[in-house]
């Protein structure tokens, strides 16, 4: 591990950053580390980094020059992206992530997947329009009733649900198959699903009930 820590961990990355998302992750996070190209966003923001994790492909040399040396891990296999080197090597209770969304879909594609592939590790996405996560076994929240609820499988999964408009109860859900999107909450909406396989897609506006609810002990796969 690289950087561990026992409160949540902001983790920002080279996508556009949104500054009320970029706030947010500041007043509850306890470090700051930045994917390769997203010391940029942070040099321009003036922010303290703790790390800078990465191939350092994408962070331009006078970026690089202008933090310490000790906090420059360059990590040189190309058989992951930056955003999944720095979920290998942060340990936390919940890692917030900024800026990895609303620029190239392939990068975007790319950090969804590394979701699913590393699910012991709690990690929300937050956007200017949306925050997305991998979701626990079980989950509740508290949702007006009309939020809107996305829920895309990124491989087969079954589940159980209180609170949406069309439930997911007896489906099967599969990436090519049946998915999730654009339904809605009837209320507070309840989740549990049957493997580590579905990303839950809300407006932004939850990003601090979404935190709350992935800091909870029982939110997490083993």
């Amino acid at each position: 591990m690289i950087v561990q820590s026992s409160a949540p961990v902001a983790l920002i990355g080279g996508a556009p950053t949104n500054e009320a998302a970029l706030k947010f992750v500041l007043s509850l996070a306890d470090r700051v580390v930045a994917a390769d190209g997203g010391a940029g966003t942070a040099l321009a923001q003036g922010l303290a980094l703790d790390s800078v994790i990465g191939d350092f492909d994408s962070i331009p040399p006078l970026v690089r020059a202008a933090y310490p040396a000790d906090i420059l891990h360059h990590i040189a296999e190309q058989d992951s992206t930056d955003f999944e080197k720095c979920l290998m090597r942060i340990d936390a209770p919940l890692i917030l992530g900024v800026g990895f969304s609303g620029a190239r879909l392939d990068h975007q594609l790319a950090v969804c997947n590394t979701l699913v592939r590393w699910p012991t590790r709690r990690c929300m996405l937050i956007g200017e329009e949306d925050v997305v996560f991998l979701a626990p076994p079980t989950l509740a929240l508290d949702l007006a009733k009309g939020t809107r609820v996305s829920l895309f499988p990124m491989g087969a999964v079954e589940g159980r649900s209180d609170g949406l408009n069309w439930p997911i109860d007896g489906l099967t859900l599969t990436p090519d198959g049946q998915i999730g999107t654009s339904n809605f909450a009837t209320g507070p909406i309840g989740l549990s699903v049957t493997a580590p396989k579905l990303l839950v897609i809300l407006p932004a506006e939850y990003t601090g009930a979404v935190a709350q609810m992935l800091l909870k002990n029982g939110a997490r796969w083993e």
